[in-house]
């Protein structure tokens, strides 16, 4: 009932079904950056500026870790010698309004889900819609999952490294405020959608582009694509490239156990149908 509803639907019912949505995505982000605007202190102080102290818990973690391992204790070296500026006139009023508006994007995360799920759910089956069921809470926990190990792993690993890196003692690192901020978030957020591979195998698996037998044969290529990602979100060295990778590859292992599921499903469907 839900498809010939949808069916019926012109293709400019569709666009304006569409721009609804958005609109009330972006209104969402919209009221949630502005309390998050409001929240200044807290949002810079504490979030922000949080992986610039020493005492911040995933230097403490890793000091630890690296002294009980006989390592080097590059994460128990005080504060780090950097400092943040500003050399533009609106440079700090500008990072607050683009701080709160990406900060109302994580939180209102699960409402902009919402919305997807509102606009696409017409066009499926109901038995599609009850096995789909969860999709928002299920996405939204392994968003802000992603949100937290960019956040805790990721961005103090790079600001640690780029921080306390010196071609020579004659150069003092001054960090722009811009890119302090634009580490962080691109962290946070590539960490957050990294963290979606299962949701999005689950689909590509039910349309039928993907299988398990596809995930495993180029499980290598996959394995290769991991470490050049974790390179490229991390510092060059080889500690905190394993300590990124082992997550994604875990996501892919679950991936490919998800795409033998769905599959699994939709044999048993069609074996009853069949019999029917």
């Amino acid at each position: 009932m839900a498809k010939k509803k949808q069916e019926e639907m012109s293709f400019l019912d569709h666009l304006e079904e569409l721009r609804w949505h958005l609109i009330r995505s972006t209104l969402a982000i919209v009221i949630v950056g502005f309390l998050a605007f409001l929240a200044k202190d807290f949002i810079f102080d504490t979030i922000i500026f949080g992986p610039k102290k020493a005492d911040f818990v995933t230097y403490e973690f890793f000091c630890k870790l690296s002294r009980s391992l006989g390592m080097d204790d590059s994460f128990c070296s005080g504060d780090l010698p950097f400092r943040i500026q500003s050399r533009t006139m609106a440079g700090q009023f500008s990072a607050h309004i683009w701080t709160a508006i990406w900060a109302g994007f994580i939180i209102a995360f699960p409402y902009i889900l919402y919305e997807f799920w509102r606009f696409i759910s017409p066009g499926l089956y109901e038995n599609e819609r009850k096995n789909a069921r969860g999709f928002i809470l299920i996405a939204s926990l392994l968003f802000f999952t992603g949100v937290l190990f960019g956040y805790y792993i990721i961005s103090p690993l790079s600001i640690n490294f780029l921080a306390t890196y010196q071609v020579s003692e004659e150069v003092h690192n001054d960090i722009d405020l811009t890119s302090y901020i634009a580490t962080i978030r691109s962290s946070v957020i590539s960490c957050g959608l990294i963290f979606e591979l299962p949701i999005v195998i689950f689909f590509l698996t039910k349309i039928g582009l993907v299988t398990p037998e596809f995930l495993k044969k180029y499980r290598k290529i996959a394995l290769v694509i991991v470490l050049i990602l974790s390179a490229v979100i991390t510092p060059p060295d080889i500690t905190s490239q394993i300590v990124v990778s082992i997550p994604i590859i875990i996501l892919y292992e679950a991936s490919i156990i998800i795409s033998r599921y769905v599959l699994r499903k939709q044999e048993k469907k069609e074996k009853a149908l069949r019999k029917s």
